[in-house]
């Protein structure tokens, strides 16, 4: 299996580049080829006798120096005037290495910016996120939410439907109940058993008025010792039951009035 081995320093022929060129403190835009190619490769030739695997990136760049430096020893060309006065020149040989220096430098330098922030990122130390719903405002429901026009045309309809109702006029006739009737039915049914409770006086159908009738009836018998009422205990049935000595009681017309 081939192994590859990572240098500590520099990650590529780039990277060599640009430090030798920051070492020496030269001009990137003005290159002294023959310098750095020199330097290049006493680099290039250390790495060799140390019996490092040498990446062919290094060699390409190795030859891409000394191909540079042979056209910068060459003799320049003569100017070429062209039609229109202006005058064409042979490109700098250097020139697209420099681009590419430049670029390199750009990312080398957003890089290092980057690790900067992830070695302060790691000194930071954060928690588990907690459930904070419980702290949040109860929100108020809508009551009217899910609801239509359709809807509300309905419910309009309705209160028209109530309001028709309301307006109708009825005339309604109470029957009336006499505490003395009430009595006279009461002791009826005392003299077909001797106790019995005071719900069994009462049909499914009761009103108001038949109770608070059948109350004071009750309230009028004891008062006349006829009946006794108890309860076994708070809130239990009232019981009513008549005395042990007989009895003949009859209410007079006009004796009670209400």
């Amino acid at each position: 299996m081939k192994v590859l081995y990572k240098l500590d320093v520099f990650e590529g022929p780039l990277d060599l580049l640009l430090h030798l060129i920051d070492k020496s403190e030269i001009d990137i835009y003005n290159i002294p080829i023959k310098e750095i190619t020199d330097q290049y490769l006493e680099y290039v030739q250390a790495m060799q006798e140390l019996e490092l695997d040498v990446a062919s990136e290094f060699l390409v760049m190795a030859a891409t120096l000394l191909s540079i430096k042979s056209k910068m020893l060459l003799p320049k060309p003569p100017v070429i005037e062209l039609e229109d006065g202006l005058y064409e020149e042979e490109l700098d040989p250097r020139m697209e290495l420099v681009q590419k220096l430049l670029e390199y430098r750009k990312y080398k330098t957003i890089a290092d910016v980057l690790r900067e922030k992830e070695v302060e990122r790691s000194l930071v130390y954060t928690r588990e996120p907690e459930d904070l719903a419980v702290f949040l405002p109860e929100k108020e429901e809508n009551p009217v939410q899910g609801l239509t026009v359709h809807d509300l045309l309905i419910a309009f309809q309705r209160s028209l439907r109530k309001m028709t109702r309301r307006t109708s006029v009825a005339r309604i006739r109470r029957d009336e109940v006499s505490v003395k009737d009430r009595i006279n039915e009461i002791i009826d049914k005392l003299k077909l058993e001797n106790k019995l409770l005071f719900s069994k006086l009462f049909d499914y159908e009761i009103t108001k008025e038949e109770i608070v009738v059948t109350f004071l009836a009750v309230l009028e018998l004891m008062k006349r010792n006829v009946v006794i009422c108890y309860q076994f205990q708070t809130f239990d049935e009232i019981v009513i039951m008549t005395r042990e000595e007989e009895y003949s009681f009859e209410v007079a017309g006009d004796e009670i009035s209400y």
